[in-house]
């Protein structure tokens, strides 16, 4: 199976909380979409690593992925080494993306940026021929890398070069990532500790972005993409032409 789209989290959850409304509506667009989470999370202080996939296989549906795998590299513990490379590697040419999404640059978690970092190291070593990795069914896998490569904002903002409306998607967004009950607006927390991410009021942040975002496009919601591969090729003005003026 071939994916327009494929984005690679350290997380289950960071791809709902990052670029779920961009990926929502590439969906609705007639794109096959799919995502690859790096760890389940096993780390986090609220929900066990069996509650982070089943939350994020209802996610999924919830957005409309083709794909979600997990790949069980170890929460906290990342870093762009060979053997994780090659796991990452195995997903890229397994579904030759044409776009990959991948984290933040840097972040407050480590986990973001070390996981971005390996995920970068993945995918331009995935059109190298000599490292060879074999698929499911033990067939030697051809060398791809993808046309495009865009950073989605977490914790820490940028500067971005696209932002993509939401409007049409936000509330799928919302629950998509509402979808992982044990980490986000949490009314009751049990045993578990209230974190960073699990109170209403990180919840409220979600949506003041979407709308700082949305604003500066002259929209309702927007989600912010730092494009990795340099100045954004264009070969026709033909996107701007389409575009509704803003007032």
């Amino acid at each position: 199976m071939q994916l327009d789209v494929l984005a690679l989290a350290p997380h289950p959850d960071d791809t709902e909380l990052c670029c779920g409304g961009t990926l929502t509506a590439l969906v609705n667009q007639g794109k096959s979409v799919g995502v690859v989470d790096f760890t389940r999370g096993e780390m986090g202080s609220r929900g066990t690593p069996e509650q982070r996939l089943s939350e994020a296989q209802d996610a999924a549906e919830i957005i409309g992925l083709e794909v979600r795998k997990n790949l069980g590299l170890p929460d906290t513990k990342l870093k762009s080494i060979r053997e994780y490379q090659k796991k990452i590697i195995q997903q890229i040419r397994a579904y030759q993306p044409h776009i990959c999404i991948v984290g933040a640059p840097s972040d407050r978690h480590p986990d973001h940026g070390n996981g971005t970092q390996l995920a970068l190291d993945a995918i331009f070593y995935s059109g190298l021929t000599k490292i060879e990795t074999t698929g499911e069914e033990g067939n030697l896998q051809d060398r791809w890398r993808p046309s495009h490569v865009l950073h989605f904002m977490q914790d820490r903002p940028f500067k971005p070069d696209i932002v993509f409306d939401i409007s049409d998607t936000f509330e799928t967004k919302k629950e998509a990532i509402l979808a992982f009950e044990t980490q986000f607006n949490v009314q009751d927390t049990g045993d578990d500790p209230e974190t960073y991410i699990s109170n209403e009021q990180f919840f409220e942040g979600i949506e003041a972005r979407a709308r700082h975002y949305g604003h500066l496009i002259g929209a309702k919601y927007g989600e912010p993409f730092k494009y990795h591969n340099g100045p954004v090729p264009m070969e026709s003005f033909e996107t701007f032409f389409e575009t509704e003026p803003q007032r």
